[in-house]
């Protein structure tokens, strides 16, 4: 295992152990780079764009026209919780934030339609989803997408508090019933303004974040996604990718890391066809889960779950390159997906 790789692992498992025994924070800087990098942070902050108004409101049924006629089953429910990015801000149409995406793909997928529920608010931490959670079960969901961690590096928030907060809250989704896919910590390091030794800091900690946040999650049950390493040569590299603040993801950047997620969010509902032969991007391998978890954090896409039995604790994880698929086309996202204006097309207002 690479030098990098073995160091993210034991900072990882270092991590998710505290969370799990109530361990607060956990020092990652000194107490003069941390100064420094307090500089750079104010310098950043004011470079930085503020977008206007909230995320646009995205809640309904999608999928009428994936919908098999000979079935008349209740919508899917799928409920998106977290921060901004979770949210969609840094796009005007609602059928352009990932949960209208991830909806219209999931019911082009299953063939059903699919109810979104959206409880996700800008500026959330990973200790605000335990309300979210609460919201979101009052919706009886099937399966949930979580994306939180940007604003647990940038607020400076423990990192095993937020572990453990995480953690709880995806434990809390299984035992209703709920199927859990998780978009790990994204790259900080890509964000422009972010210059070095910040930059360099920030990817640091957000990549040993994810990691962390990785073996939380498996050992609570779900899976995850690493967005990190996919975002950030992607987005880097293509400015298009951010809205106009330079921080949030634009249509295509949400786009680019709902094709991501949404092979695991099928898979996790036993949808997705099992990849043999020439469809796998690269063979599956079984590994320690903090080992798996570091791997991941340095992946584009990489998808981490339990592997065996479900024990209550789990010590080994299934990492996989899944093949993606492009979402619906733009005529069908039309008709199936929601738009700034619910009520319309094929969406319900909620």
């Amino acid at each position: 295992m690479p030098g990098a790789q073995a160091s993210r692992a034991r900072v990882a498992r270092r991590i998710a152990t505290a969370a799990a025994y109530g361990g607060g924070g956990l020092g990652l800087l000194g107490v003069g780079l941390a100064g420094v990098l307090l500089t750079e942070s104010r310098l950043a902050i004011r470079a930085i764009g503020i977008l206007d108004g909230d995320p646009p409101r995205a809640d309904g049924v999608y999928g009428a026209a994936f919908a098999d006629p000979a079935q008349a089953a209740d919508p899917l429910v799928l409920a998106f919780l977290g921060d901004s990015t979770a949210a969609g801000l840094g796009v005007a149409r609602g059928g352009e934030t990932p949960g209208a995406l991830l909806s219209a793909g999931l019911a082009s997928v299953a063939e059903r339609r699919v109810r979104l529920v959206n409880v996700a608010k800008s500026g959330s931490r990973s200790a605000d989803l335990a309300l979210q959670v609460a919201q979101a079960l009052q919706h009886r969901p099937r399966v949930a997408v979580i994306m939180v961690g940007a604003n647990d590096v940038t607020r400076h928030s423990p990192a095993a508090t937020c572990v453990r907060a995480l953690g709880d809250a995806v434990r809390t989704l299984r035992l209703a019933g709920c199927d859990v896919v998780v978009g790990t910590c994204p790259d900080l390091g890509t964000i422009k303004p972010v210059r070095p030794p910040l930059r360099w800091v920030a990817r640091r900690l957000s990549r040993q974040l994810a990691a962390a946040q990785t073996i939380a999650v498996v050992e609570a049950g779900g899976r995850t996604v690493s967005l990190g390493s996919l975002l950030g040569p992607e987005f880097a590299a293509r400015p298009e990718m951010f809205a106009s603040d330079r921080y949030h993801p634009s249509a295509q950047g949400y786009a680019t890391a709902a094709m991501a997620l949404l092979p695991s969010l099928c898979a996790a509902l036993d949808l997705w066809p099992e990849e043999t032969g020439g469809a796998a991007v690269e063979p599956e391998a079984v590994l320690p889960v903090a080992v798996a978890a570091a791997a991941a954090a340095g992946r584009s896409g990489t998808e981490v779950a339990a592997a065996g039995p479900d024990t209550g604790v789990w010590r080994w994880a299934l990492i996989k390159h899944r093949l993606r698929l492009g979402l619906p086309g733009a005529e069908q996202l039309r008709t199936a997906s929601a738009n700034s204006h619910p009520g319309t097309g094929d969406v319900r207002a909620t």
